[in-house]
């Protein structure tokens, strides 16, 4: 997300929000997913290999966005913040009552562009 002189916001990409506030859309595995490219699948997953020091297979690098009936990537599947969000019936954690929980602010601590795109939801 990004503002404009006049205080309008704007955006470069389009947006689909996470319930951390993540861009869903900017997400490899979602426009891997989205496109049917096995070439960024496969580079995702070795990536996100590296990174989480875990073994993610390209056919697991799927995902059609966290507040989507349809597939998610492993761990956006387990995601206690989607989870608490989504019993809550929330569109983002931005409309909770208990805002800025352990649980979100520690991922926002790894994520904060996440928190950015939340804060400037409230």
């Amino acid at each position: 997300i990004s503002y404009s002189v006049t205080g309008v916001q704007t955006c470069a990409l389009p947006i689909l929000l996470g319930m951390c506030g993540l861009n869903c859309a900017a997400c490899p595995a979602y426009k891997a997913t989205q496109k049917n490219d096995d070439v960024l699948r496969a580079q995702t997953a070795e990536k996100w290999s590296k990174m989480f020091h875990a073994d993610i297979k390209p056919e697991n690098v799927n995902c059609d966005g966290c507040m989507s009936n349809g597939r998610h990537f492993m761990y956006c599947e387990m995601c206690t913040i989607r989870t608490c969000g989504s019993s809550k019936d929330y569109t983002t954690c931005a409309e909770c009552d208990d805002y800025g929980c352990k649980m979100l602010m520690d991922f926002h601590a790894m994520a904060p562009e996440a928190k950015a795109t939340l804060e400037a939801l409230r």
